[in-house]
């Protein structure tokens, strides 16, 4: 038994329930007593849309991401294409199919780690572009590891105001630091200025009712979370408890069974968790089961 296959064993003890072998796609119901509060006034609720449109839209190099191992957004069939597209389907049913009704804002998607370098920007960047492939759905990427943020720098954006600026600011609007991007269905969200607070900001009362905004006021959109590692940072297990799905992903050959099982010993019992290997040297298969995912070569 691999050390994933082990870990997703104590999840199922854990919750009590079937392992992937024995039940595919389990979910527990969850009754969400929280009723969404908004974070647009009324004028931005009539506004926001259009200035999005109107704004200019930050270009992406998506040649170069190609050429850095990128899912591509051309017609050019490539390998990690594939890998991410079964990846995201699942997603999708989760957020979208007969089982999102069993899950608190299931369109709400984090991606983390255990510890730093196992690669979750890397995952999160290919969810947001393989989702964003799809005809009927759009994708906001919001870089919420506001202590090391990977996702502007890597897409080659610069922009002056991100989440951060949101959080510490009732000036800042939501419209102000959504940015559209070169790809029709994708979004983007930086995250923003440092601050001594930062992670701490994660935890608020602000971000708990943006997440809230971001799960109700577009039905067809996902938004995915590139998130601070799981452990040391006590914020993310709270920025988890929004979100409807997590994503851990695990580096193969690296990342050490006890610290997968404190990583998802920190999220709540009632979101869906994946697990996405990453930097695998070798066919992993076809072995896809209830929050089990296998990843790029």
């Amino acid at each position: 038994m691999s050390i994933i296959e082990k870990a997703i064993q104590r999840r199922a003890e854990q919750l009590n329930t079937p392992t992937a072998a024995d039940k595919e796609n389990q979910s527990i119901v969850v009754e969400d007593e929280r009723q969404p509060s908004s974070v647009f006034s009324e004028d931005e609720n009539k506004k926001a849309d259009i200035i999005n449109e109107e704004r200019n839209v930050t270009e992406l190099d998506l040649q170069r991401l190609e050429s850095q191992g990128f899912v591509s957004l051309s017609k050019q069939r490539r390998l990690i294409n594939e890998e991410y597209r079964v990846i995201k389907r699942k997603l999708i049913n989760n957020a979208f199919g007969v089982l999102s009704s069993t899950l608190q804002n299931p369109n709400l998607i984090l991606v983390s780690s255990s510890r730093p370098g196992e690669g979750k920007t890397f995952s999160s960047i290919n969810l947001a572009l393989s989702i964003a492939l799809e005809q009927d759905k759009t994708v906001l990427l919001v870089d919420a590891d506001v202590l090391r943020p990977k996702v502007a720098k890597t897409l080659g954006v610069e922009y002056p105001i991100g989440l951060t600026d949101y959080l510490l600011s009732n000036e800042v609007s939501v419209s102000d630091i959504i940015l559209n991007t070169n790809v029709p269905r994708l979004k983007l969200i930086t995250a923003g200025s440092p601050h001594h607070l930062s992670t701490e900001l994660l935890a608020s009362d602000r971000m708990l009712k943006l997440a809230e905004e971001f799960a109700n006021r577009y039905p067809d959109r996902l938004v995915i979370f590139d998130a601070p590692p799981l452990l040391g940072v006590n914020e993310t297990s709270v920025l988890a408890a929004m979100c409807g799905q997590a994503v851990l992903v695990v580096e193969e050959n690296k990342t050490r069974l006890a610290e997968i099982e404190q990583s998802v010993s920190l999220l709540p019992k009632d979101i869906a968790v994946g697990f996405l290997i990453n930097k695998a040297h070798r066919n992993q298969g076809k072995g896809y089961g209830y929050g089990y995912y296998y990843g790029a070569e």
